[in-house]
């Protein structure tokens, strides 16, 4: 029981620090192109206009994906 415990409060945990990331890029004006708690294969997903949500199926870490504004053309 307490190694499940210890995997809800550690993805508790990135779900914070990420959703620092998404909220700090937006109030700089980008787009997350998509945003995940989990690697590997989404358990689930969800799509609204612009950005995927997803929970994947390793429980070791999260990202948000920004757009890479640098390599983009005009």
């Amino acid at each position: 029981m307490s190694i499940v415990a210890s995997l809800i409060g550690f993805n508790l945990l990135i779900l914070i620090h990420e959703l620092g990331h998404f909220v700090a890029g937006r109030l700089v004006g980008l787009r997350a192109e998509c945003v995940s708690v989990g690697f590997g294969p989404a358990v689930l997903s969800w799509v609204t206009p612009g950005t995927e949500y997803r929970l994947g199926c390793l429980p070791i870490g999260g990202y948000v994906r920004f757009p890479n504004a640098r390599f983009t053309k005009p």
